[in-house]
């Protein structure tokens, strides 16, 4: 059995760092301590077609399987 991951798991893997290292770690820290949620992360979440990684393609997802949800 192989478990070395994919390109394709690579570049969600990639791709969901460098959104966290941009974009949520400059400002995580501040509304952790309003403890409220970013409002921007969610859309951009869903822009970025992270939220719907393992819905099918036919439904508006990625059609990506759980090692890519796992991934990010």
């Amino acid at each position: 059995m192989d478990f070395a991951l994919t390109d394709e798991h690579r570049m969600v893997q990639q791709m969901v760092k460098g959104f966290a290292q941009k974009e949520v770690s400059p400002v995580i820290k501040e509304y952790d301590r309003k403890q409220e949620m970013p409002p921007f992360i969610l859309p951009r979440m869903a822009e970025l077609g992270i939220l719907g990684i393992c819905l099918p393609v036919r439904y508006g997802g990625q059609g990506m399987d759980y090692i890519a949800l796992g991934l990010a």
